[in-house]
């Protein structure tokens, strides 16, 4: 996705994909909470008790929406959501509404 821009509709489309599978909704539900910090890899995979290779497959397709960012510091891996894309998802779902009546 891209920062301060409208999403194309295929971006949107990928962004609401990713967040349609129950796990991938909930590993981004506990990153926001995070907040702009966000949480070690072994948080998210602790609290949600999901093994680590299923979190990696599904971290993956919201990085690639780019709805999460990782960041290493040391040996912690660390995932953030981007409010921002979020942002941009809600604004591109929300563009038109009430333009028909």
């Amino acid at each position: 996705m891209k920062n301060n821009t409208t999403l194309s509709l295929e971006e949107a489309a990928k962004a609401l994909k990713e967040l349609g599978h129950p796990v991938r909704l909930s590993i981004y539900r506990q990153l926001v909470r995070a907040g702009a910090d966000g949480t070690p890899v072994g948080t998210v995979q602790a609290q949600l008790d999901i093994p680590g290779s299923t979190l990696t497959h599904h971290l993956s397709g919201l990085v690639s929406a780019g709805l999460v960012t990782q960041r290493r510091e040391g040996r912690t891996l660390y995932c953030v959501a981007q409010y921002e894309e979020l942002d941009a998802l809600i604004d591109y779902l929300q563009e038109e509404c009430c333009a028909g009546s």
